[in-house]
């Protein structure tokens, strides 16, 4: 990995997140916007570009750090076999918060079975990305995959899960899971470009 390659990685992320995360900005807040003319809408648009890459640096500093994780988790449990081990038991964990903490904070009058659709979603979702991966990488490559999409995403996500607005969720949510999905599944394909 050269110093091209990374830059190339930091600059089409952020680009890719920004749009995205301004895009679903943009059209969850469509009345606001277009309210009051087209001055409106592009201050609108500008500032919903700009908190997308503000998350998206989030998404990026979660994927270095994750790679720096992983290489320390490696070489402390010296096999694969448990490091893959422990990340299950962490992913079991974020899961089980992720719903337990939730509703214990916001579920005063709601359901405490409708906490499981977004970890839920997210997890399906993360499975989804990570066989991706290990279809193009090695199968060895699912469980780092599966923690990185899954944990490392709600990590990077509390602000937003602890203000339990809909529209911050969203919001932040969006660019994270774009920025995280492109370095995860670029990340091998560059290694191979000579």
């Amino acid at each position: 990995m050269n110093s091209r390659k990374v830059v190339f990685i930091f600059w089409s992320t952020l680009l890719l997140g920004s749009l995205s995360g301004g895009i679903v900005g943009v059209l969850t807040n469509l009345d606001r916007y277009l309210g009051d003319g087209a001055e409106n809408f592009l201050i609108g648009l500008v500032w919903m570009l700009g908190i997308s890459a503000a998350f998206t640096l989030v998404s990026q500093m979660g994927f270095f750090a994750y790679l720096f994780i992983h290489r320390f988790g490696l070489g402390l449990s010296r096999s694969h076999k448990l490091w893959n081990r422990i990340q299950w038991i962490l992913i079991a964990f974020v899961f089980f918060d992720l719903v337990y903490f939730r509703y214990i904070a916001f579920g005063e009058n709601n359901s405490f079975w409708g906490y499981f659709i977004i970890p839920t979603a997210l997890f399906l979702y993360a499975v989804i990305i990570a066989t991706i991966k290990a279809r193009e990488t090695n199968k060895g490559a699912f469980v780092p995959a599966l923690f990185f999409m899954f944990v490392i995403t709600t990590i990077e996500w509390i602000p937003a899960i602890v203000a339990d607005d809909p529209n911050w969720l969203i919001l932040y949510l969006t660019p994270l899971l774009v920025g995280n999905t492109y370095q995860l599944l670029l990340l091998h394909r560059l290694h191979k470009k000579t």
